[in-house]
């Protein structure tokens, strides 16, 4: 074959593969959601819906998180954030039910699985949301640690923590969910074979000593006070003489 005939036939390919349409990125949408935060269960007002204004209390931060609007809206990823402080015996848990390209592969075809071991204090469950006792559980505080194994399904996913805190201790419980993974230590994940998209699902729970710093520091503020009456009475007496 000439060196002609051979960039030709590059040029041809080159022009197929401009003309053929490029395949849209697959939609990843969030159906719906719960928080379990010491007995206390919020859950999606309706299908397909963030949280209500004023639903969720202070203390449970989603400003990092993209709940979905509606159906087909996308969204659900990214990372919700609880803060305690109060002594003594603490739960909380996160339930998430995503569809991954639910218009063009339906919403059974998709398969969940626990990867590593789970913390002492940690407890977890996939299974199919509206066929199932996940929700049930986790109102009650009782995720089973079970994917029976599971799959291909309707798959929807939760975590939860229980452990206790000292006086003037601090926890935070981060859930993250992505589509950029798989992380390491223990989590769950999602996946649609024939997208070939899977999410991971894992949580982060972080104890320290000491209460909340409130915001600005009262050391800070009275640092500045002293400094205001030093420099005022500098003034005062520069003015004298």
């Amino acid at each position: 074959m000439s060196s002609k005939q051979l960039r030709l036939g590059f040029t041809l390919a080159a022009l197929v593969a401009v003309a053929a349409p490029a395949r849209a990125a697959p939609l990843i949408d969030l159906y719906d959601w719960g928080f379990n935060l010491d007995g206390t269960t919020y859950l999606a007002p309706d299908a397909y819906s963030r949280p209500d204004p004023g639903q969720l209390p202070s203390n449970i931060n989603v400003s990092a998180f993209d709940f979905s609007d509606g159906q087909g809206d996308g969204g659900g990823l990214g990372t919700v954030t609880f803060t305690l402080t109060t002594t003594g015996s603490h739960y909380v848990s996160a339930f998430f039910d995503h569809e991954i390209d639910e218009p063009d592969n339906g919403y059974t075809n998709e398969n969940g699985a626990a990867h590593g071991s789970p913390g002492t204090d940690q407890s977890w469950q996939i299974d199919d949301p509206w066929n199932s006792n996940i929700i049930d559980n986790l109102k009650a505080g009782t995720l089973n640690n079970s994917s029976t194994p599971f799959g291909p399904n309707d798959v929807a996913m939760a975590l939860g923590w229980s452990f206790t805190l000292a006086q003037d201790e601090t926890a935070t419980v981060s859930f993250i969910i992505n589509d950029m993974g798989p992380p390491s230590g223990f989590y769950l994940s999602q996946t649609d074979p024939d997208s070939k998209v899977t999410l991971y699902f894992r949580s982060v729970l972080a104890v320290r000593q000491g209460p909340s710093i409130p915001e600005p520091p009262t050391a800070l503020l009275l640092s500045l006070g002293l400094a205001g009456l030093l420099a005022s009475r500098r003034y005062l007496w520069h003015s004298a003489c």
